[in-house]
């Protein structure tokens, strides 16, 4: 098989040939290891042929185990008799490590910040762990993230490396990819398909858990925030990046720009929103009231409408472990990660009459995905009487 920018998927035992500085070479695996072999011919229609029998010869001998793996036996005839032979080559088949490394370094200024730190730090730490790199035991890799990390990880870690070695097949540095389809062999768990669960508090619930950030002695700094949530639906890391600013000066609309992210660094500033550059919300009589109540005399434009107890951004991961966690482990509620505060507003909204393409535009999803996992549940079926 001829392949002269990307070459495609090679079966096990064959031999390609590529074209590399515009000399033919042929390339193929043995013994675990792969080898490139310049034939020293140019990249001419005439001399394709004489490398495809090359190729067809050493294919044979490794299927009837006559192999010579000194490669000598493969050297074409014409490049003996040159002043300058050239040798064959065989080169140490490149690891997965080293791949990984080489695609790390391609996605990072494609990435945030908190992407390459969340995802890819983990995921590089995974791929440490793996008692090998050699591609060709690519199953044993998969086998053994399956039984070390959480299956919904271990399936996020196998698809990063696909996407790794897809990138490293149209980069040349490989023929082929082992991971190709792998991911779709893993099964989740019921419980792991969904990463947050549609599963929203009652609007009594929303009433009780914000009374009891209220009351509460050590966390009441936080209720105006966890009823900001729940009123405006918005994702915490937007709510959280919101400047004095963003929101006009009658307190009728805000206009969400930013979010907080995890960077390398700490927390930080990310211009535009998960879905869209900006959004306006029009605020109704409850939000203006809380907007009126949490600014303060001469707050500045660029002062946060949630900062922390420091004067910082708020660290949401810290909030919902203590905060969260031990407010409404006093109450006779359900626990729910703080993210089911938008997941509340999306469905007391839709059941209020609320079109869904309107709700799409107020919290910044696709009117597909309101239909699809909200519309669709948000009432009990019944059968009308008819």
């Amino acid at each position: 098989m001829y392949s002269k920018d990307k070459p495609g998927k090679a079966n096990k035992g064959s031999v390609q040939v590529k074209s590399s500085n515009s000399r033919l070479q042929l390339v193929f695996s043995f013994g675990g290891k792969r080898h490139y072999l310049s034939t020293g011919y140019p990249d001419t229609p005439q001399y394709r042929k004489l490398a495809q029998m090359k190729a067809t010869e050493i294919e044979k001998d490794i299927l009837y185990e006559r192999f010579d793996e000194t490669l000598a036996k493969y050297k074409p005839k014409s490049a003996l008799s040159t002043v300058t032979p050239i040798t064959p080559i065989s080169t140490p088949a490149i690891t997965l490590a080293e791949i990984w490394t080489k695609y790390v370094e391609w996605k990072r200024p494609q990435c945030a910040p908190s992407t390459m730190k969340n995802q890819y730090r983990a995921y590089s730490a995974y791929l440490k762990r793996l008692p090998t790199h050699d591609l060709d035991r690519a199953s044993e890799m998969r086998d053994q993230a399956l039984q070390t990390i959480p299956v919904n990880s271990a399936k996020r870690f196998i698809v990063a490396l696909n996407s790794c070695c897809d990138w490293a097949v149209r980069s040349g540095l490989i023929t082929e990819n082992p991971f190709q389809g792998m991911s779709a062999e893993i099964k989740l768990p019921k419980s792991e398909k969904m990463e947050d669960d549609i599963n929203p508090f009652s609007a009594t619930e929303r009433d009780q858990i914000i009374a009891a950030f209220t009351a509460n002695r050590y966390y009441r700094y936080y209720a105006s925030l966890v009823e900001f949530l729940f009123v405006t639906g918005a994702r915490p890391s937007e709510a959280l990046a919101l400047q004095w600013k963003h929101v006009s000066s009658d307190f009728r609309t805000i206009s969400f720009e930013q979010a907080v992210t995890v960077s390398e660094g700490g927390l930080a500033i990310k211009q535009g929103l998960k879905t869209q550059e900006k959004r306006k919300f029009p605020c109704n009589a409850i939000v203006q009231r809380l907007l009126e109540r949490i600014k303060s005399e001469g707050a500045e434009p660029t002062d946060l409408l949630f900062p922390s107890p420091e004067g910082k951004y708020i660290d949401f991961h810290n909030f919902r472990n203590r905060a969260w966690k031990t407010v409404l482990e006093g109450l006779d509620i359900p626990y729910r990660k703080p993210y089911q505060t938008r997941h509340t507003f999306i469905t007391l909204a839709l059941e209020n009459g609320l079109d869904a393409k309107d709700v799409a535009r107020l919290v910044g999803n696709s009117p597909e995905v309101i239909y699809r996992h909200y519309a669709g549940n948000k009432r009990e079926l019944f059968v009308p009487e008819f």
